[in-house]
């Protein structure tokens, strides 16, 4: 029995989302914080690459600065990047949560601006 090979058949295929889950690739694209990690260190990686290149002329010490300056960046980037998203996702929360209280107790006797008002004896009418 003959068996044909189709080592190029995921590379033509239209849907990128199923050869992601099938073969659990990460999709830069849906992660927050990827894309700009990545291109942020690629950009590091050139520069400190170069520079060094400049600063020494020796090319296989240069390319591993550069792939250190990638790695650095990159992680640098993630974390910052990742530490602000949780930060604001945080805030947003809270947010919500106030709003949320704001719409149930306004102008109920639970409501803690009607409390104060009448607490003072000051009356809305």
């Amino acid at each position: 029995r003959h068996f044909r090979m189709e080592p190029f058949k995921i590379l033509i295929s239209k849907n990128t989302s199923s050869i992601c889950t099938h073969f659990r690739i990460l999709d830069v694209r849906n992660v927050p914080c990827a894309q700009e990690s990545i291109l942020y260190g690629s950009l590091g990686s050139v520069v400190v690459g170069l520079g060094h290149f400049l600063a020494t002329s020796r090319i296989k010490r240069s390319f591993d600065f550069g792939m250190g300056g990638f790695v650095l960046t990159t992680l640098g980037c993630w974390m910052y990047c990742r530490y602000n998203h949780a930060k604001q996702r945080i805030q947003q929360r809270i947010l919500e949560r106030g709003i949320r209280n704001k719409l149930l107790f306004e102008g109920s006797d639970l409501d803690p601006g009607r409390r104060k008002n009448s607490s003072q004896g000051i009356s809305k009418s």
